[in-house]
């Protein structure tokens, strides 16, 4: 067949397919991190084919009791699962070399993915919950379970040991599971259907071990369950069997609150301000190496922060700690990692990339904090890294504002690396101007722009690729946009052609063509034929159509 007609059969799939770039669902919830190397868990996947290892999108790495490490893999049209532990709890024979589709969720696109002891539970971005345990009591039958309360939709979830929290869409929380502490309110353990918690306007939510945090949309923070360690914030020790007002020492707080996280026993407010405070299990030792307990939010001595993460196990792997990062990328670690304590926080060295890269320098293996976005990497010759100066408060004279956020940087450093930022910094701007609003593009894609002109290295996935390349072309950066090039045709395949496609007819990627034929011939013209061997009325369409050609 001549290319002609493949090109004019394209036209006729897509014509009845609309196609959008940038239709995926956001999360009130910034994720911790926005990509990962998956090299990081190679000695987890070294058995694995590596066509399957470069075609994930996004894993989570579950930790099971007795040790047992699994993983959810998640490519553009399925979701799999690899490892004894999570085979098990979907009925599923584990194999080494074969991570399994789950039926359930094929074309289903996965947002949000988090666990507790013995269960697993995904959000999907048509706001269904799905949960798999090997708990009796959870009444899953080894298999995903939908957790359905008739037409509600959810836009967020959050684990502890034994409990579940879920964020309606409008604000609402509900909460399932086990309640010996009061976690699910005043409640019994409810393993049938969801409790109301009574919080409403609620936008970010969390979970300890065997406590519930809620901050809502007026910058209130509501804290519910265990609290022997004082991890409620609420200047005692006792349970609390409903929500309760949490207050900072002092009265109120200037800075509006970015984010709510909870290890086992103690919780962390990150405010906007970058400052950070915790309360609970040896949160006060952070500040003067006594190992105690805070009983109210208290500022721990780490300035400039840009985004927190906890871990939440106390049982045999016994990890309670956190992991912060700052607005240099330096990343901080204290708490407990298997039985040794951190009593103050310590720098991490190595420069990591991630909370995982973080994780994997303290545990020597990675962890990650919730569903992880995995990417290709494509680096320069050039070694020398000037990261230190982007989001540098110390040392910048112009700021990025996307949204409600910012990213600090030398104009200097950014005309020596881009003709662009060579331009738009001479003149007037050179000495007028310092701050530019950027409303064209994401702040995760923004900043790892500004990175790989930092350090020379750009992740690159489905999910930002529509965007980079848009800036590649925006900003003359060849290099990016060769990248940018180099992977879609790496990845174009059937799955990805009603992603790729616009962008190769947009920016004349004429050497993808070869590859689009191929396509054609092996992938498109077989459904085409056999939709036409299924509706047979569709054949004089598809003959008068030929003909015309």
């Amino acid at each position: 067949m001549c290319v002609f007609c493949s090109r004019s059969l394209l036209n006729i799939v897509f014509a009845e397919n609309k196609i959008e770039f940038l239709s995926k669902k956001t999360m009130k919830k910034i994720p911790t991190d926005i990509w990962v190397d998956i090299e990081l868990f190679q000695n987890n996947f070294n058995k694995i084919n590596g066509q399957f290892i470069r075609n994930i999108v996004s894993i989570f790495k579950i930790s099971h009791r007795y040790g047992q490490i699994s993983f959810l893999f998640m490519k553009n049209d399925a979701t799999y699962a690899y490892g004894k532990g999570i085979c098990n709890l979907l009925s599923f024979q584990h194999y080494p070399k074969y991570p399994i589709r789950i039926d359930i969720l094929n074309k289903k696109k996965i947002i949000q993915v988090e666990s507790g002891e013995g269960f697993v539970v995904v959000l999907t971005d048509d706001g269904l919950v799905y949960l798999a345990s090997d708990d009796s009591r959870w009444k899953t039958n080894y298999t995903l379970r939908l957790i359905s309360t008739g037409n509600d939709r959810f836009e967020m979830i959050a684990c502890g040991h034994y409990h579940l929290l879920l964020l309606r869409q409008d604000g609402t929380v509900f909460a399932f599971g086990y309640n010996k502490y009061g976690q699910l309110t005043n409640s019994l353990s409810s393993y049938d259907t969801v409790v109301n918690t009574g919080l409403k306007n609620v936008k970010i939510i969390a979970c300890g071990a065997n406590h519930s945090l809620a901050l809502t949309n007026t910058n209130q923070i509501y804290s519910w369950g265990w609290n022997d360690n004082g991890q409620l914030g609420l200047g005692d020790t006792n349970y609390r069997r409903t929500p309760s007002l949490l207050s900072f020492p002092g009265g109120s707080i200037q800075s509006p609150i970015k984010n709510v996280a909870a290890g086992a026993r103690h919780s962390l407010f990150l405010l906007e301000d970058g400052q950070i405070f915790g309360c609970g299990y040896g949160q006060y030792s952070i500040n003067d190496n006594n190992d105690q307990n805070a009983m109210v939010p208290t500022k721990i001595s780490i300035e400039n922060v840009q985004s927190v993460a906890c871990m939440n196990y106390t049982m045999k792997n016994n990890l309670d700690f956190s992991l912060a990062l700052d607005q240099s990328s330096h990343y901080y670690a204290w708490g407990i990692v298997k039985n040794e304590k951190l009593l103050s926080p310590k720098t991490l060295g190595g420069r990591p990339k991630s909370f995982a890269a973080a994780s994997a320098l303290i545990m020597g293996s990675p962890i990650t904090f919730g569903l992880t976005p995995t990417i290709h990497a494509f680096e320069s010759n050039d070694t020398i890294s000037f990261i230190g100066l982007l989001n540098n408060p110390d040392n910048y004279d112009i700021e990025f504002v996307i949204d409600d956020k910012r990213i600090l940087a030398s104009k200097c450093h950014l005309k020596m690396s881009s003709k662009y930022y060579s331009r738009m910094f001479s003149g007037e701007w050179q000495e007028n101007n310092n701050r530019v609003v950027i409303d064209a593009y994401s702040y995760e894609v923004y900043y790892s722009y500004l990175r790989k002109l930092h350090t020379g290295h750009i992740r690159i996935n489905q999910s930002n690729i529509v965007e980079l390349i848009d800036l590649a072309n925006c900003y003359g950066d060849d290099q990016l946009f060769k990248h940018c090039r180099t992977f879609i045709r790496s990845n174009l395949n059937e799955h990805t052609l009603s992603t790729y496609l616009p962008l190769i007819v947009k920016y004349e990627l004429n050497d993808m063509h070869g590859k689009l034929v191929e396509l054609t011939i092996e992938n498109i013209l077989p459904k085409i034929t056999n939709d036409l061997c299924e509706n047979k009325e569709n054949i004089i369409k598809f003959l008068l159509w030929f003909f015309e050609q």
